[in-house]
């Protein structure tokens, strides 16, 4: 184990430290927290019990890891926050622990977390997942992997965010975006697929394709959620991108985010 062996800096005498880790001057680890192989901790971090860290993670000054839930419901119960390998949190963001309703908040591997976010308890956030400067998750979020939230968006609880999703920056999010899609515009609204993302991830023409037709019965031929799904199963081939979009619709408790027009 390496702690770097600056005075002010105070790791429990508990807590499970991997090997060439670095934990910077001024930053505070708790007990019961577990910290993986080749993880940097900057100056003025605070790591607190429940975390679950993983190897190879930077976690910037200012950020608070699993402090106590933001929800009047939380007597103090012992849950957790999982944060995957190869995670980036940049200056400031704070992520809150679970409460009893999961037993934890997670963030997968991979993932890039930009200043001044923050992630509410009980969120699930897959890996490779972008969220950008100021963004806000609501508490029992889900963030399907590859998806990119743009700055300052605010995410309403119990919201989903599909896989490959892209919402612009500043959009206001009530409803759930489905997996490959662009969102934009306040109340959100559809405004294409994400095909220059999908593009960039190996996704080929012929599945991009795919996908744009799906969403064109959806969103761009007038029918309800209902008939659009008869239409989708009616004209397309069982395939994976298809049942993963239909299963996103069929599980969606707020429904779907509506197809944009000028006139929102």
């Amino acid at each position: 184990m390496e702690v770097m062996n600056y005075p002010m800096a105070y790791v429990h005498p508990t807590a499970i430290i991997g090997e060439n880790v670095t934990i910077s001057p001024f930053s505070s680890v708790y007990e019961d927290v577990e910290i993986g192989d080749g993880t940097w901790i900057g100056p003025n971090v605070t790591i607190m019990s429940g975390s679950r860290i993983g190897k190879n993670c930077k976690i910037y000054p200012g950020t608070v890891i699993s402090g106590e839930p933001q929800d009047l419901k939380y007597e103090g119960e012992k849950t957790l926050t999982y944060i995957g390998d190869n995670t980036t949190i940049r200056e400031c963001v704070t992520v809150n622990k679970g409460t009893n309703a999961l037993g934890y908040t997670k963030i997968g591997d991979n993932c890039l977390i930009m200043a001044t976010a923050h992630i509410a308890h009980d969120c699930v956030v897959g890996n490779n997942v972008v969220i950008v400067n100021a963004v806000g998750l609501a508490g029992h979020i889900e963030v399907g992997d590859f998806a990119f939230i743009g700055g300052y968006s605010a995410v309403h609880q119990f919201t989903k965010i599909g896989e490959h999703a892209f919402v612009a920056g500043a959009t206001q999010i009530r409803k759930d975006v489905p997996p490959y899609v662009k969102a934009a515009k306040n109340p959100v609204a559809y405004a294409g697929v994400n095909a220059i993302g999908l593009r960039r991830k190996g996704f080929t023409s012929e599945e991009i394709y795919e996908i744009q037709g799906i969403y064109r019965i959806l969103y761009q031929q007038k029918n309800n959620v209902s008939q659009a799904v008869e239409q989708i199963l009616e004209k397309f081939p069982d395939s994976h991108y298809r049942e993963v979009i239909l299963n996103f619709i069929n599980s969606s408790d707020r429904g779907i985010m509506k197809g944009y027009s000028s006139g929102v």
